[in-house]
């Protein structure tokens, strides 16, 4: 196993506030991990990169147009033939760890639902997450099995909509059943390389918090760890999946705040 695997994760939100995707690459770097980090807006994702090399660790920027399933394929391309630093193209760190944390979300009366909606929930949830994994399980099946008994830990996030439907969520609820669907026959297939984690709740970004108009309803989800889910916590419950030994695997995570009603 390499010194100092490799974790490729996929989107990193809008840049605002510590998003999941932003907080997951800070937990894993801390850990050891390189990053490879791919997601539109160049820029952005650049920006993210350098936080992680200013503080210590090394992450490099793979930037996409699309989320499609060629942007996804070229983008692994890209990856296996840069260089970090200590090593050799010819001796390149093992992808280790992947997080597809990218998502279309479209929330809306199944009536109000468009053509253009649904590509978008097809292309980015199921397509693209298709194409992700295809790539990285080709990776882990090219390492040796390491200390724990793995070649790799393959993540998904997920959401409520990947386990029940709601009124306004027909479109973004089939992307979401595709995508848990996809990670138990992935697991099924190939036990030892894959982990799913479902995630739950609102989670605490400046985005969230935006969407409470009250004042004092923002005030509370952004101070009150009962009735969100903190990003910090949920990076470190991905760490743990990544840690986990052969004789106990997760296959799937649900992750909610103490105070939730579900």
């Amino acid at each position: 196993m390499s010194a100092r695997p490799i974790i490729v994760i996929a989107g990193i939100g809008n840049g605002s506030g510590m998003p999941l995707n932003r907080i997951s690459h800070r937990v894993f770097s801390k850990a050891g991990y390189r990053v490879a980090l791919i997601a539109r807006g160049a820029d952005r994702l650049q920006k993210a990169a350098n936080d992680i090399n200013q503080a210590g660790g090394e992450a490099a920027a793979f930037p996409i147009e699309s989320y499609t399933y060629k942007s996804l394929t070229d983008v692994f391309s890209a990856i296996r033939s840069h260089t970090w630093s200590g090593t050799s193209p010819s001796q390149p760190p093992e992808i280790r760890a992947a997080l597809w944390n990218a998502a279309a979300g479209v929330w809306k009366g199944f009536l109000d639902v468009t053509e253009a909606d649904l590509q978008l929930v097809v292309d980015t949830n199921i397509t693209a997450a298709f194409a992700f994994a295809h790539q990285v399980l080709q990776a882990f099946r090219a390492n040796a099995v390491d200390e724990r008994g793995k070649r790799g830990t393959l993540i998904f996030t997920g959401a409520t909509a990947s386990i029940r439907g709601n009124v306004t969520t027909s479109a973004f609820a089939a992307g979401k059943f595709a995508l848990r669907a996809l990670s138990q026959s992935l697991n099924k297939e190939f036990g030892r390389q894959n982990i799913h984690a479902i995630i739950d709740g609102g989670i605490l970004t400046d985005l969230s918090l935006s969407r409470r108009t009250d004042e004092a309803a923002a005030r509370a989800f952004k101070e009150d760890a009962n009735i969100r889910l903190d990003p910090e916590s949920i990076a470190k419950s991905y760490l743990y999946l990544a840690n986990q030994d052969r004789s106990a695997w997760t296959w799937e995570l649900d992750l909610r705040p103490a105070h939730e009603k579900w």
